[in-house]
């Protein structure tokens, strides 16, 4: 049984890697030769062995690390500059950052697919046909890859846009703090399982506005019920805010804080207020 492939190229550094990974793959009765064409170096592979799976298995294999290594982020870039073509120069790579970031930190499903993806069509592929210009391979049957590559692109454009606006929206409060007088000299902010409680310098309760429509700041950034203490502390304006983490977690809405109040924000975790906060919780 005599199985011949052959890959038109002329990508030099795709050619010797190709070259390199056919010949210390461990499949016997594969040989390997390359020559030049009018138009292409033609890279042919003949397998004269029995097991048909193996060779197709081995081959794919080769072919979409090859694909991963030197097409991906040409693909990447792409999709974002025919898709995504509104948005500056600056902004494009910056959500090229996210993609690579996403697909090569191994967070998301498709990072660990992608390759598989690709595999399977050069399976398909390679049983049914003889020869392919490389290029015009990976610019038309790995659909299935791009589309994977395309939705990964869209979750960076999306992170992009909500960190843009998450920036702009930190940037809008602290501009508006530094244009006002302090209201009132401390507050402490008692956080405990995501929720707070305001105190003013004598340690009585603050009252938090809820009222949507009288409130400054109602954010589209979910705070849930920590809406209204933000915009209770954009009321009072204290010059010292003082956040007593009684669960000792320093989370989204206390990050954001620690950005917006800047270094009028204190965090502690084991003054008195949290030691009674904390002694309160462990009697229920």
């Amino acid at each position: 049984m005599l199985k011949s492939f052959c890959i038109k190229t002329n990508n030099k550094k795709v050619l010797d890697y190709l070259l390199s990974e056919l010949e210390n793959t461990s499949l016997e009765k594969m040989y390997v030769s390359k020559l030049k064409f009018k138009l292409y170096t033609n890279l042919i592979i003949h397998y004269k062995g029995k097991n048909l799976d193996s060779f197709y298995n081995a081959f794919s294999n080769i072919m979409s690390s090859t694909i991963l290594k030197f097409y991906e982020k040409d693909i990447i870039k792409h999709i974002i500059i025919n898709n995504y073509f509104y948005f500056t120069d600056i902004e494009q790579r910056k959500i090229l950052e996210l993609v690579y970031n996403y697909l090569y930190s191994g967070e998301l499903e498709e990072a660990y697919l992608r390759k598989d993806s690709i595999k399977i069509s050069c399976i398909d592929y390679f049983a049914n046909n003889k020869s392919a210009i490389l290029d015009g391979f990976v610019n038309f049957r790995i659909s299935d890859y791009i589309k994977m590559i395309d939705y990964v692109v869209d979750l960076a454009v999306n992170k992009f846009v909500i960190d843009r606006e998450y920036t702009e929206f930190i940037d809008l409060l602290k501009c508006y703090i530094n244009s006002k007088d302090c209201g009132t000299s401390l507050v402490h902010l008692i956080y405990q399982s995501q929720e707070s409680t305001l105190l003013d310098e004598f340690k009585s309760v603050i009252h938090l506005d809820e009222s949507v429509l009288d409130s400054k700041y109602v954010s589209d950034i979910s705070f849930s019920s920590n809406d209204y203490t933000l915009n209770t502390l954009l009321t009072l304006l204290p010059r010292k805010i003082y956040i007593h983490l009684i669960d000792g977690i320093s989370d989204e809405f206390i990050n954001t804080l620690k950005l917006i109040f800047d270094n009028r924000v204190y965090i502690c975790d084991d003054c008195n207020i949290c030691k009674a906060y904390k002694l309160k919780e462990f009697q229920k």
